[in-house]
């Protein structure tokens, strides 16, 4: 069973800096993309960064400059280093891979539970 465990979230103000982790366990052959997404109250999901595989990155418009994703592929964790913090940047964080697992050799997205980022002005 695959999952994907997100930690690091919290609430800060404005300016400040959090980081967030996520791990990949479970019975597996290899992670290949992985992203972060987030979701703020009452707007959909939307993507905040991603990393291949060799650690080649993309970020949206909103926080390029001010996050930076990264990956650490022996440990199967991704990170996202969170500066300048605005309260825009207040939502839900999910933490999403391509996972082949095991049991099937096929490439499938998994999903984290979330992690609550709160920034205060």
């Amino acid at each position: 069973q695959v999952q994907l465990v997100e930690s690091g979230g919290g609430s800060v103000r404005a300016g400040e800096s959090l980081r967030l982790s996520c791990v990949v366990t479970g019975s597996l052959f290899s992670v290949k993309r992985m992203g972060w997404f987030r979701q703020a109250p009452g707007k959909q999901r939307e993507l905040v960064a991603t990393i291949t595989s060799e650690s080649a990155s993309n970020y949206a418009d909103s926080v390029q400059g001010r996050f930076t994703i990264s990956r650490d592929n022996a440990k199967n964790t991704m990170y996202l280093l969170m500066d300048s913090l605005k309260p825009e940047d207040t939502a839900v964080y999910y933490c999403n891979a391509d996972v082949v697992p095991r049991t099937s050799w096929h490439p499938a997205p998994y999903w984290g539970q979330g992690t609550q980022v709160t920034v205060s002005s």
